[in-house]
């Protein structure tokens, strides 16, 4: 309990910290040193704050250590042009991001060092021990139109009723009233989301719930893009991206999207006990953690990315009392 109190009190310190409008961190690594020291993929949730990390994080000698690649973009990227092997599918998303880094790891090429996620798995074997390291924290609630015929206030039990399709919410096929949304397979929102309501990615996958879709015109639905959304759909979505869309820190993809209250408690800075929180990671080698190039960019309050509290909230999310954690490993 005492751990869930701090991170709801971080979100109340930091969630809606006002933001400073700057402009979008460049996407894909640019500029000298190539290759980067550290090369992560995976999370669109936190793929904004990272670039900005990146530019900003350096060694005693002013160079850039870490590379953080676009979940989104053309189809490969390479973190190595020395080495053929480094030419890779671009990874989307936490699990693909993770995915990657063990590929990585187990071939030894030296590719990858670490992966951004916005979930925690400890569950999935990995074949390289890997340890997850809290940086930020993030809330989710979901997302509607402002004309929505969907509630903006709803309780916990009526969203998790929603999402498993009961017929007094979403109507009955093949005309469902609620076109109820999630992002792309391997999405950690998207996992995080099913937890929250209590489904599984293996029932959505299988049909379980006829009204859910992760489909937008025939296209896979982006995490934190509110543009697919009409006045009868509703969808997951991050506090910390509609706070650093909404102040043109990111591009703002929001559309017409404006957030729901859950349990009559707004994810407000105002009400710090909004209980659907989360933290956010990077995920690296268990066997790196005292490596001192890892170890001064992630682990401990002291690491670069820990201090960079201002980059951190100036991006939406809120600092984490745990930043820098070595205690959640695979």
């Amino acid at each position: 309990m005492t751990r869930k109190r701090n991170l709801i009190a971080a979100v109340a310190m930091g969630l809606l910290t006002a933001a400073i409008s700057v402009s979008a961190a460049t996407a894909d690594p640019s500029g000298p040193p190539t290759p980067r020291a550290l090369n992560g993929v995976g999370s669109d949730t936190v793929q904004a704050v990272e670039n900005a990390l990146a530019g900003q994080i350096t060694d005693a000698s002013g160079n850039k250590l870490l590379g953080s690649w676009d979940a989104v973009g053309t189809p490969t990227i390479t973190t190595n042009a020395a080495n053929a092997a480094c030419t890779i599918n671009r990874p989307n998303g936490s699990n693909a991001g993770r995915a990657a880094l063990e590929t990585s790891l187990q071939a030894n090429d030296g590719c990858l060092q670490y992966a951004r996620s916005s979930k925690l798995d400890l569950t999935t074997a990995a074949p390289v021990p890997l340890t997850y390291v809290p940086f930020a924290v993030d809330a989710v609630t979901y997302a509607v139109t402002g004309g929505s015929n969907i509630p903006r206030q709803l309780a916990l039990t009526d969203v998790k009723a929603i999402y498993h399709c009961d017929p007094n919410y979403v109507g009955t096929a093949p005309n469902f009233s609620i076109k109820v949304l999630l992002p792309q397979a391997g999405s950690g929102t998207r996992s995080f989301w099913e937890s929250t309501v209590g489904i599984t990615d293996a029932d959505v996958t299988a049909g379980k719930y006829p009204c859910i879709t992760d489909k937008f015109n025939g296209n896979p639905i982006e995490e934190h893009d509110g543009r697919v959304l009409d006045n009868n759909s509703i969808a997951p979505f991050s506090i910390a991206q509609y706070i650093a869309q909404s102040s043109n820190t990111i591009t703002d993809h929001r559309g017409q999207a404006v957030l729901g209250t859950i349990d009559g408690l707004t994810p407000q800075v105002e009400n710090g006990n909004f209980g659907v929180t989360r933290e956010v990671y990077n995920i690296i080698p268990t066997n790196k953690v005292a490596d001192p190039t890892y170890s001064s960019v992630f682990v401990g309050p002291t690491s670069k990315v820990c201090q960079s509290t201002a980059t951190i909230t100036q991006y939406g999310f809120a600092t984490d009392p745990n930043c820098g954690s070595t205690s959640s490993h695979t």
